[in-house]
């Protein structure tokens, strides 16, 4: 009997190596190697399905075919009855598609997921549990409300092999894993979470899912780098990767779009956490604004978009001098690097100096925003909580700053002015750039088109 073959898998990358080595060449992470067990009979395996792939190939239904010859068709996609979900999916649930749901421990993947498949009575759906009891289950179904659902059947079991037997017998029509960290397979000698198993399980169910047409949806950990857990591969093999985040001291919840290739990854979706599961939040503007800032200096609002979604967020900043000699910059939901940018822009284009002030921004609503739209609001912010002086109430402002220190054009104005406008606003500041493709005909908010940062900030304070 031939002897089983040893291999080193880079638990970050995936990237595979006939030795150990310290540092990966392929991610450059260091002690990431684990040794794996390759068994003699899973190769023979593998090559007996190579080699009925070769022969399938060479006949008349496998030939290469020309790309104007292939004819394409819109599958329907499954309804979620979650317009938030739907929304991030890029309309829904494509069949034989294999999402991964990732976030960390806590925030609320597996009350998401169980609420939204309470609420599809008419599809009869398969729920594997590897963490939980169905007791557990059981219990926070009925605090969502929907304790007595029928089409819902749950499997606690972490065998890869017992959880194929049981879906011959029950044929779903979607299957749900919770996590594919417990779940492990006997074809492979390691304990379940570990780099061969979770690539191998996943392997397993992707093959199901393209050959069956069934969805499957894995809940993944989050380790404490803040990726997913396990290796890199693992995203790789899915078609839809979507984040949960938010913290667990706030009540909004995060759904984001990391990789889809049915949809928009610049999606997003909000949830606000109650006692009875996540309620879908359609309008963010009004929940994300601070109804009583009036008076208050270090505030902003500015129009930003989010995949195809826009909205009204509120900026913050606060500027103290430093109290330890060595002035400290913070951002909350911003990017780091760009709030240093906008800072150099302010001291050498506008002509206030920033050097020894501690500088803090926060993104109202525990939100991470990444459109370049937000720099105006945040130099707003930053310069009113400088002179103590406040904005005054019904403004708001979108737009892109450069290190010229000039206010860019930026993209879909239409519908930032549009949102403005119907959150009640009076005022809204643009780049000149943007005014010439906008009808202004029937807007009651009026613009204020600017082409620097100093127009700007002559119309907010004078």
């Amino acid at each position: 009997m031939a002897k089983d073959k040893i291999a080193y898998v880079c638990s970050n990358c995936g990237q595979d190596s006939p030795k150990w080595v310290g540092k990966c060449p392929s991610c450059g992470q260091w002690n990431t190697y684990k040794e794996i067990r390759i068994s003699n009979d899973s190769g023979t395996m593998a090559a007996k399905s190579a080699a009925q792939s070769v022969r399938k190939s060479l006949t008349d239904k496998y030939h290469a075919r020309q790309l104007k010859d292939i004819s394409t068709h819109e599958e329907p996609r499954v309804d979620m009855h979650d317009m938030e979900l739907n929304r991030v999916l890029g309309g829904g649930l494509v069949p034989g598609s294999i999402v991964l749901l990732g976030g960390e421990p806590g925030i609320g993947k597996s009350t998401l997921t169980l609420q939204t498949i309470l609420n599809m009575p008419e599809k009869k759906i398969l729920y594997v549990s590897g963490e939980e009891s169905a007791h557990q289950l059981k219990m926070r179904a009925e605090r969502i409300g929907k304790g007595d659902s029928d089409h819902v059947l749950i499997l606690c079991e972490t065998s890869l092999e017992s959880i194929f037997s049981h879906i011959k017998e029950i044929h779903p029509e979607l299957v749900i894993v919770d996590s594919i960290q417990t779940i492990s397979t006997d074809e492979v000698e390691s304990s379940p979470g570990s780099v061969t198993q979770v690539r191998e399980c996943a392997s397993a169910l992707l093959r199901f899912a393209k050959s069956s047409g069934i969805p499957v949806i894995l809940i993944g950990h989050i380790n404490k780098e803040g990726t997913l857990a396990g290796p890199k591969i693992l995203e790789h093999i899915v078609d839809t990767v979507i984040q949960f985040e938010g913290d667990q001291h706030y009540m909004y919840r995060i759904l984001r779009s990391i990789k889809n290739r049915f949809g928009s990854t610049s999606e997003l979706g909000i949830y606000e956490m109650q006692q009875k599961g996540l309620r879908p939040v359609s309008n963010p503007s009004e929940l994300l604004l601070t109804q009583d800032h009036e008076g208050l200096s270090g505030v902003a609002i500015s129009s930003a978009i989010e995949g195809i979604r826009p909205f009204l967020v509120e900026t913050q900043a606060l500027v103290s001098t430093a109290a330890y000699g060595t002035p400290q910059r913070s951002a909350t939901g911003f990017d780091q690097r760009r709030l240093n940018m906008l800072l150099a822009v302010l001291e050498k284009r506008v002509g206030f100096k920033l050097i020894q002030k501690d500088v803090f921004l926060n993104i109202a609503g525990g939100l991470r925003v990444t459109d370049m739209a937000m720099d105006l609001s945040v130099i707003a912010a930053v310069l009113s909580s400088n002179v103590d002086t406040a904005i005054e109430p019904g403004w708001c402002m979108a737009g892109e700053v450069g290190l010229s220190g000039e206010v860019r054009p930026i993209n879909r104005i239409e519908q930032r002015v549009a949102e403005a406008e119907k959150l009640g606003f009076q005022h809204i500041i643009i780049p000149k750039y943007n005014l010439s493709g906008l009808n202004t005909r029937k807007l009651q908010i009026q613009l204020h088109p600017v082409r620097k940062v100093e127009e700007a900030l002559r119309e907010l304070f004078g």
